[in-house]
């Protein structure tokens, strides 16, 4: 039998993350939430690991330092990696609601691309079944992805645009593999059929539509510390750029519980049944049946989700629509650092569902 870190790799690259975690599986089903807090941030003086619920519409967070330790209220900024994910496909969701695109659309009706062979579509690209693989090699991992930085640094439209045309996939839904890379050709079909750079449109999108100020494409600043750096234009931004504090998360996994925007509806649908759960996690209450637009669905306990990551950081978003919770678990430290905020906030929404 496989061990569980090696099944996880396999199936989940980088930005998606159940794939990392160090501890055996046996020990973690035996844990509550908070024994996982305390074991995961043992000894580490520089942990800030935040953790929110809405509940009913009421929100609140704590904030917890080395072993666990309850600290003071403070609003940190984190990457939040493959979340951002989220965001990107609710554009692309406004943008069907809007008549602009269809779902079923190849992407060669927006990109500029050679004009022989098949192209994937909308859908199946934000269900992760268009055949992409996760990332491609482009000469970019440098010695900075070697020191932990951002290993997508320095990939250009041009790059990505040259990859589609170069892969040969054929008409069929492909079998489930997270790609960021179709993410990125999302990013770009946005460019496209808006006449405008992904990062203005999302960061307008955040402010404007979703009312969220403390919500960003990362620069490499905040209040803690190794923070990823992104280049202007980076296709990769699409699929996994964004910064943001546990006010901001809370109140978007609100938004989605309550479908605030018209769209949203749209984002929680089953676009894809997937059944990509791996079987070991079935008993942690993990689950990848079915895929919406961009959010990961278990059909079994009702819940829809998505986690991330980058170097330094991982992240947990879960709810439940029919009870009205949600958890979000923001932390500073790698996912492959003893037990990562999915397992935390997996279990956490369980507990408070139980």
């Amino acid at each position: 039998m496989l061990s569980l870190k090696k099944i996880l790799i396999i199936l989940l690259p980088i930005f998606f993350l159940l794939n990392t975690c160090s501890e055996s599986l046996d020990d973690i089903a035996n844990m509550s939430s908070m024994e996982m807090i305390e074991h995961t941030a043992n000894g580490v003086k520089k942990a800030a690991i935040t953790v929110g619920v809405v509940r009913n519409g009421q929100m609140s967070y704590k904030v917890y330092g080395e072993n666990g330790k309850e600290l003071s209220k403070r609003e940190y900024a984190y990457e939040i990696g493959s979340i951002t994910k989220t965001f990107t496909a609710a554009l692309i969701a406004k943008s069907l609601y809007e008549n602009i695109i269809n779902l079923d659309d190849s992407i060669n009706l927006y990109l500029n691309l050679p004009v022989s062979g098949y192209y994937p579509t909308i859908r199946r690209l934000l269900t992760h079944t268009s055949g992409y693989k996760s990332s491609y090699y482009e000469g970019y991992v440098s010695t900075d992805f070697l020191n932990g930085g951002n290993n997508f640094y320095g990939i250009t439209e041009r790059k990505v645009i040259n990859r589609i045309g170069s892969t040969k996939l054929e008409t069929k839904d492909y079998p489930f593999e997270y790609s960021n890379f179709g993410f990125a050709v999302l990013g770009l079909t946005l460019e496209k059929i808006n006449n405008d750079s992904f990062t203005l449109l999302i960061n307008n999108y955040i402010k404007n539509d979703l009312g969220l100020n403390n919500t960003r494409i990362s620069d490499g600043n905040g209040d803690l510390s190794n923070y990823w750096v992104w280049d202007n234009g980076n296709p990769y931004i699409a699929a996994g750029a964004l910064m943001s504090n546990i006010t901001d998360m809370m109140k978007y996994a609100q938004m989605q519980m309550n479908e605030t925007q018209p769209y949203f509806n749209l984002s929680h649908d089953i676009l894809a049944q997937v059944n990509a759960t791996p079987p070991d996690y079935e008993k942690l209450g993990i689950r990848i049946d079915a895929v919406g637009a961009g959010w990961m669905i278990d059909t079994v306990n009702n819940i829809i989700w998505h986690n991330g990551g980058t170097g330094n950081y991982n992240c947990y978003l879960g709810f439940d629509k029919s009870n009205q919770i949600a958890v979000v678990v923001l932390s500073n430290m790698a996912a492959n650092f003893r037990i990562n905020a999915t397992l935390i906030g997996s279990a956490l929404l369980n507990e408070l569902r139980r």
